[in-house]
């Protein structure tokens, strides 16, 4: 997000990006027909492309997008200390803490190959299955031949199927995409779906993450001087799948369109490096969606600071409840050591 300077007295620039973003969900809500044949040059486009088709797309295309976003923060968190969380004050003044250590992107090879060598290895051995591919077309992707494919093969994503392994057809290369492009209405609401359903799932995981039995796992993401943008990805695998898995499932379990994935991958990765990037950046998105929706990087760094609390990674919903439960249970313990020591 650019960071501009202090508008004129009384107006905030906060609404240029927030009426952009309001305006843009709404007529894509309202009016699918004024995008439509955008939406259909585009992806015409991109089903004629090897690349798009390739089964490793997704993977490739998350990693590229991740180091451009990635970097993008890093160079703003060391060229703008008074940005960075971690130097203000309590009294609103600008401290000048040291920049923490970061890696510069040559030495993270050995991280990026973790990160994508199990992706890959899922990449090249099942079939893809998307919602709007026939079965028929999934089971040709895989190598299949259509006459000998019994009923146990099904076009579920929740009932995985390899790939048939052949000295012709060694890996899956390539997927089973939809013939036609999705609506804009279908894409917005896809995407806010989606993004909802990965909040609440990994609410659930990240709380059981910071369980004793599983603290060791998650330690490794909070083991750093000062958040940045390169904590983002500093992650025990295990905790890595769960994240790609969970985000997987929120897209798939909804019929998400291809298209919708690909989109959905931008927002992600960028609201990911952002919650992580320790910044206090004028038009991050919790300040560009309505006030008290979003948790935004310094709800976030105070999870990074304290631990027990804010485990929702986008939103505030689950966090607020789960807050409410906890004080509730409280009240009612002392309630009850009261009416005990009577």
């Amino acid at each position: 997000m650019v960071v501009l300077g202090h508008a004129s007295p009384g107006f905030s620039s906060i609404w240029i990006p927030r009426s952009f973003l309001f305006l843009l969900l709404g007529s894509s809500i309202v009016a699918p027909s004024v995008f439509q044949s955008v939406l259909d040059s585009l992806y015409a486009s991109l089903r004629q492309s090897s690349l798009f088709t390739a089964s490793t797309f997704e993977t490739w295309w998350t990693v590229i997008i991740y180091a451009i976003i990635e970097v993008t923060y890093t160079y703003r968190f060391a060229r703008n200390p008074q940005l960075r969380l971690a130097n203000h004050r309590n009294d609103g003044s600008i401290g000048s803490k040291p920049i923490p250590k970061m890696q510069r992107p040559k030495h993270r090879i050995v991280e990026g190959l973790t990160y994508i060598s199990p992706l890959l290895l899922l990449d090249l051995t099942l079939i893809k299955k998307y919602a709007g591919v026939s079965v028929q077309d999934m089971v040709l992707s895989g190598n299949y031949d259509l006459s000998s494919v019994t009923k146990t093969i099904h076009g579920t994503f929740l009932a995985p199927t390899l790939h048939n392994f052949t000295l012709s057809s060694p890996l899956q290369t390539r997927r089973a995409l939809p013939v036609a492009p999705p609506t804009s209405r279908e894409l917005a609401l896809q995407l806010a779906t989606s993004l909802f359903l990965y909040d609440t799932l990994f609410f659930g995981f990240h709380l059981m993450l910071h369980h004793p039995k599983l603290a060791s796992i998650h330690s490794q993401h909070h083991n750093h001087r000062e958040i940045n943008p390169q904590i983002t990805n500093q992650l025990d695998i295990f905790e890595r799948l769960g994240l790609v898995l969970l985000a997987n499932f929120s897209l798939n379990i909804i019929g998400s369109h291809v298209l919708t994935r690909t989109i959905f991958v931008l927002i992600f990765v960028w609201l990911l490096v952002d919650i992580h990037s320790g910044l206090d950046l004028e038009w991050g998105y919790d300040k560009i969606l309505p006030k008290g929706w979003a948790s935004g990087s310094k709800r976030h760094s105070m999870h990074h600071r304290v631990g027990n609390k804010y485990y929702a990674p986008f939103f505030n919903w689950w966090d607020d409840a789960y807050e409410w439960v906890c004080k509730k249970e409280v009240k009612k313990e002392v309630r009850r050591v009261v009416v005990e020591s009577t």
